[in-house]
């Protein structure tokens, strides 16, 4: 623990160092008595002080069976190392509680006759970075470990190009729009991100490419990679995703009582993806078309 440490609960404080891990993860670890403070167990509420030495013993996953599914993938590029995938709408990347099949990675075990890099697990095998259920478009997957590891500081670098279609409730007033805000949990709501003071830095760019009835399709580029960021910056703007039921609000219930189109999911797709190939040293850059339901709302939506 470093001297200058401000005063703040030991959960807490173990999630902000493990950004990717959750708060009710360690509440369970400190529980379970697999963290120690100066070498003894603690509670969740007590406050690191300067010079305590925090030990965290990470259980040993159960490892459990992930059967592989002929499902269909689409595939934008695949060599030995790597594929990269227009993942469809509706699908969830890897298995979880309440699902255990049909997700991304049952497909993908089918797809690669199991070779997949093992980094993430048994549950994650090959998955570096992840899509909402409802978001479609581009998602890298590793083969290899060496390419998984390649691949993952490149995002941590922020050296991966992650462009997005949105189709947004409203029109906005200006052609392009930078939105730098922190993001992080909500306050209250601890399951939605939002943006608060103490938050992870975010940015993202916005370019409206075509004004539509109510509302407009826009192009997002990413250039951190916080949870929901695109969804938590346009809630931001006042021009929510389209279909988004966490983050739409007002201007979602106003948008379908005018326009009388109810989205059957939010209307976001991971467009491009852009990389250096780990191995080879190439510069990939994988585009995926519209999938069927964004085309058919922005023809429903067309100014006539």
């Amino acid at each position: 623990v470093e001297i200058s440490q401000p005063k703040v609960r030991l959960d807490k404080f173990l999630q902000k160092k493990f950004s990717d891990i959750s708060r009710g993860t360690f509440q369970r670890l400190i529980q379970d008595g697999n963290v120690l403070v100066d070498g003894k167990t603690t509670k969740t509420t007590h406050h690191p002080k300067a010079c305590e030495e925090i030990m965290i013993t990470w259980p040993n996953p159960q490892p459990s069976e992930v059967l592989s599914e002929n499902i269909p993938l689409e595939v934008l590029f695949e060599d030995e190392y790597l594929l990269v995938i227009n993942k469809p709408p509706g699908i969830v990347v890897h298995p979880a509680a309440g699902h255990t099949h049909g997700t991304l990675v049952n497909a993908l075990l089918h797809h690669c006759a199991g070779e997949l890099s093992g980094v993430g697990g048994v549950a994650r095998p090959g998955i570096i970075h992840r899509l909402d259920k409802d978001t479609s478009g581009c998602l890298v997957v590793a083969k290899h470990d060496s390419a998984h590891l390649g691949l993952s500081a490149q995002f941590a670098k922020r050296e991966i190009t992650k462009i997005y279609q949105a189709l947004v409730c409203g029109q906005p007033q200006k052609e392009q729009i930078t939105v730098k805000a922190p993001i992080g949990r909500h306050p209250v709501h601890r399951k939605k991100m939002a943006i608060v003071e103490n938050g992870r830095s975010a940015h993202t760019d916005f370019l409206t490419l075509e004004i539509l009835n109510e509302s407009a399709l826009v192009e997002a580029k990413l250039h951190t990679g916080r949870t929901h960021q695109i969804r938590v910056h346009l809630q931001h703007l006042g021009y929510p995703l389209i279909g988004d039921k966490v983050y739409g609000g007002r201007p979602a219930r106003v948008f379908s009582q005018t326009t009388g189109y109810n989205a059957t999911r939010q209307m976001l797709h991971a467009s491009e993806l852009g990389f250096t190939h780990p191995h080879s040293g190439e510069t990939i850059l994988a585009k995926a078309p519209l999938p069927a339901d964004l085309i058919d709302a922005m023809n429903y939506l067309k100014i006539r």
